[in-house]
């Protein structure tokens, strides 16, 4: 009687299984923590980090149970496949980051007026790690001039304080955390800068935002800052939010100084 030998489980398979879950895992709780404020900015980052090392981990797990299944014809093909794929969906999104890093500038301030920037509210205590706002170099106005064309002041034919209004609306719109209230539009002063709290896209890490509304002549003229506390790179996050920000509020300017439609 012909006797084969059993077939061995590998025991790496069994591990990718386990480390890639556990990445995962890891990866919504980081994320829902940091969400509702229950994870600070910084310990955060370095959770991310270890998310990526474990992913990565599984993926080499996976590799190692493949060429046992291969060469020795072991068991765990279902425990490295759900492994890797996992692995692979958590790895994504930093896919996703390392492409935007080696596609944008080292940038993380971007202002529309590169010569006197809207000045940013301030941090008393800044917290390890956090960007400490400085007057951009040459060659940083250079690359955003490049990279961002569209990163730039606009004017409004309308009187200071509708665009005082309209610029309101559009903050309560984004549900962006205001540093003081708005004053009264008849009560305003000028120049006006109105300073702001926002989220990257995605990461949700914190964004500061100031926005300058000056009169000049019969326009008012509009410029932002937007700059993110953490990180070299911001991925081309705040150029976007200036962009859509200042389109945004070219609508509700166009909209209050549009005539009623006759009954």
């Amino acid at each position: 009687m012909t006797e084969f030998p059993e077939r061995r489980t590998t025991r790496a398979a069994g591990w990718a299984r386990r480390t890639a879950t556990f990445s995962a895992v890891l990866l919504v709780s980081v994320w829902v923590g940091h969400h509702f404020g229950l994870v600070e900015h910084l310990a955060y980052l370095w959770v991310l980090a270890i998310v990526a090392l474990l992913a990565a981990a599984a993926l080499i797990f996976a590799a190692f149970a493949f060429s046992k299944l291969w060469q020795y014809g072991d068991l765990g093909g279902r425990d490295l496949t759900v492994g890797a794929l996992v692995a692979l969906v958590v790895l994504a999104p930093y896919g996703a980051v390392a492409y935007r890093i080696a596609a944008y500038p080292p940038l993380h301030d971007i202002s529309t007026d590169l010569d006197d920037p809207p000045p940013l509210p301030v941090v008393e205590q800044p917290a390890p790690g956090m960007n400490v706002p400085v007057a951009p170099t040459p060659g940083e106005q250079r690359l955003q001039g490049e990279t961002y064309p569209l990163a730039t002041g606009h004017r409004y034919d309308a009187p200071f304080d509708a665009v005082v209004d309209a610029v309101g609306t559009v903050l309560r719109k984004h549900g962006w955390q205001l540093t003081a209230p708005i004053p009264a539009a008849d009560a305003a002063q000028d120049p006006l800068v109105i300073a702001a709290y926002a989220r990257s896209f995605v990461l949700e890490l914190p964004v500061d935002v100031a926005i300058r509304i000056s009169s000049d002549d019969d326009a008012t003229l509009v410029d932002m800052r937007s700059a993110s506390r953490y990180g070299r790179y911001d991925l081309g996050d705040n150029a976007a939010r200036i962009v859509d920000f200042l389109a945004e509020l070219d609508q509700q300017v166009n909209g209050q100084a549009a005539p009623p439609p006759a009954e």
